[in-house]
């Protein structure tokens, strides 16, 4: 835990959810080092470095206060002009969904541009984005595991109302499963 806030307890998903979450950075763009926040923590912990010679295409993390059918945190890709440290908390706006599982798991991303990055404002919608971008990023989750000898499939993008759809009910899964059971410790 950082000071009294927890990470993915204690910071707010957003004022304006779920066109703009709180997004909390765990592995910057460009690093090939798998960083997760430690879920009893708190504190970043160093999962694994990637054994491909790949690195995140987006600065890469989480929604507080959402919890998904993986059994984590919503995770969400954010797109900006410059690399974040670890624990950032980014403004992001929401502009599309990128759904995959990981080992046979549902595991879909949200992808974002951050707000305050005044040379991503014209992104509104994932289709904004250079098709390059999206295909880079589609590579990067289909091959980053594969010398791991773990299974990945990216089944497309869709458009930022399917993003919200997916954000709410990480919001809801969050209260149910999560804050209710901390509530009755």
């Amino acid at each position: 835990m950082i000071g009294n806030q927890h990470p993915w307890h204690d910071v707010s998903s957003g004022e304006h959810l779920p066109q703009i979450v709180t997004a909390v950075i765990e592995i910057p763009t460009g690093s090939r080092t798998k960083y997760e926040i430690d879920q009893p923590s708190g504190l970043i912990r160093l999962d694994r470095i990637l054994l491909s010679s790949m690195y995140y295409p987006a600065n890469y993390g989480i929604i507080p206060q959402t919890y998904y059918s993986d059994g984590d945190p919503l995770d969400i890709l954010v797109l900006c002009s410059e690399s974040l440290v670890p624990l950032t908390l980014v403004k992001a706006r929401v502009i599309g969904i990128m759904e995959m599982t990981d080992e046979d798991k549902k595991d879909h991303k949200i992808i974002a541009v951050a707000e305050n990055d005044s040379s991503l404002l014209h992104i509104n919608d994932i289709e904004n984005l250079p098709a390059y971008t999206v295909k880079e990023i589609q590579n990067f989750f289909e091959e980053y595991k594969k010398l791991e000898g773990k299974a990945v499939k990216v089944f497309g993008f869709k458009s930022k109302e399917d993003a919200f759809t997916c954000i709410e009910e990480s919001l809801m899964m969050y209260i149910k499963e999560i804050k209710t059971k901390m509530e009755n410790i």
